[in-house]
């Protein structure tokens, strides 16, 4: 005899060990990092436990220690649920446009976010040309010297600006990278100003990239869509173009998602 199906209604039993760390994850997930004795309080478990949790997640690879001993969750997550992709708002908006923007450009196309003091590729349209960048999804980069990061810095609030950048040595990576929190924000100030930001070799020489904010349906900048190319395809004289794709680009994800100016 078939078993019956359990109802919709029917509970299942939790396993409470489960219940408790991922309550840890998603209150981790919702601040830049987080204090024992606050993430105690927030998810009401006692310091102890929470304590051996976070130092499982650590030893996993899921949640690391900030400085003040604060804490923080990794994007391991990401690599876990980076199969279902797809399925988010975000991703699913901006693929077709990427695609459509590389098929126009024909260069490499990123869409990047911010995670901490870095942001990170979660999208990624390769160039039809056999000399590309290096690249993939899921890589870390540094917010200063990059048109993704910049444009991710630009839109912050100042403290939020303070934090992200908090223990970054603005190191010249290229003889063109910022090396002055003055310079940067100086710079920052400009890509609010224009709505776009650009990489002039300052992350790696030989290589230029144009990246514009991709704003949710608050208004909030969400992510950064950039194209990047070698620069021996790269003509200044049809600069301006070049920027006008990508912006409209971003416009286009944005308002998918939402967005009205």
């Amino acid at each position: 005899m078939a078993k019956k199906a359990p109802s919709k209604s029917a509970r299942v039993p939790l396993v409470s060990a489960a219940v408790r760390v991922l309550a840890v994850l998603e209150k981790l997930s919702q601040q830049r990092t987080i204090g024992l004795e606050e993430l105690s309080r927030e998810i009401q478990l006692a310091k102890p436990t929470v304590y051996r949790f976070l130092l499982t997640l650590q030893e996993l690879g899921y949640a690391r220690r900030a400085e003040d001993d604060r804490w923080a969750i990794t994007l391991k997550m990401f690599n876990v649920g980076s199969r279902a992709l797809d399925h988010l708002d975000l991703h699913a908006a901006a693929r077709p446009v990427a695609e459509e923007l590389a098929e126009e450009l024909g260069e490499t196309i990123h869409m990047g976010v911010l995670d901490g003091d870095s942001a990170v590729y979660v999208l990624k349209i390769e160039s039809k040309y056999h000399i590309r960048m290096y690249s993939r999804v899921g890589r870390r980069m540094p917010l200063y010297c990059t048109a993704i990061g910049k444009v991710l810095l630009a839109y912050m609030t100042n403290e939020e600006r303070d934090a992200a950048l908090k223990g970054v040595k603005l190191l010249a990576v290229t003889k063109n990278t910022i090396t002055s929190r003055t310079a940067l924000n100086a710079e920052l100030a400009q890509i609010r100003e224009r709505g776009y930001a650009l990489d002039n070799e300052e992350r790696e020489e030989g290589l230029h990239c144009i990246g514009a904010p991709i704003l949710d349906h608050t208004g909030l900048v969400v992510a950064t869509l950039s194209v990047s190319w070698p620069g021996f395809r790269y003509e200044r004289g049809d600069e301006a173009d070049k920027i006008d794709k990508v912006k409209a680009a971003a416009a286009r994800i944005s308002n998918i998602l939402g967005y009205e100016p």
